[in-house]
């Protein structure tokens, strides 16, 4: 269920008779034909489990169940949105980054201290993302909100790419991440340029960053 995007901040999406799809709850402005959203319990193809873990990280975005026969238009906040094609890989995105995503994508939620141990913990309080994330895998289109315009950056052996923790939006592909200190003596006193931590991408894939160090 492909989104076509009206503007930077706009998407459409066709509900076909048969298909489901989810969104954030808020995130419809406008519909046409008969199209019916209900809320939902369960978290997407994650089932319960999927939405037990985002509870239990503090991050059980409210999604709706999206279905019938029409159009919708999504939006939420004013936020930038970024579609994101799924071609059977993985997207790693914070939930409350998700606007509407394909119901064929199975859901569910990782732990971010899996991809770096005690750093990974530790990512999650400085950044002030959680220490955990949802996945989205398989065959479909995700929507996902960000401040300003997002760049799509590609991840390579031999290729590593840093980010700014806060300016990190979502990756996907097989790519491991690590947060890394740039910490000086200039820090220290209050001189640095502020930009002591960073997020460390390596592998295949691609890593998607916003224009802006604000979160949502």
């Amino acid at each position: 269920m492909p989104f076509r995007e009206i503007n930077s901040k706009m998407v459409e999406a066709t509900v076909l008779p048969g298909q489901k799809m989810f969104s954030q709850r808020g995130a419809m402005l406008a519909y046409r034909g008969e199209v019916s959203f209900t809320p939902n319990i369960q978290g997407g193809q994650g089932g319960v489990m999927s939405m037990i873990g985002r509870r239990m990280a503090n991050e059980a975005t409210p999604l709706m169940t999206v279905e019938g026969s029409g159009t919708v238009m999504f939006g939420h906040g004013g936020h930038h949105i970024q579609v994101i094609n799924l071609a059977g890989d993985t997207l790693y995105v914070e939930a409350d980054r998700l606007l509407a995503f394909d119901g064929t994508l199975q859901q569910g939620t990782m732990f971010m201290g899996s991809q770096g141990g005690v750093m990974g913990m530790v990512r999650g309080q400085v950044t002030g993302q959680g220490l955990f994330t949802t996945t989205l895998k398989g065959h479909g289109a995700v929507a996902v909100m960000a401040h300003g315009g997002v760049i799509e950056l590609p991840i390579a052996p031999g290729r590593d790419v840093h980010v700014d923790p806060q300016a990190y939006v979502a990756h996907h592909g097989d790519v491991r991440n690590k947060l890394s200190t740039a910490l000086g003596w200039r820090d220290m006193v209050g001189r640095g340029s502020g930009e002591a931590f960073q997020l460390e991408l390596s592998g295949n894939g691609a890593v998607y960053v916003q224009a802006s160090e604000e979160k949502l």
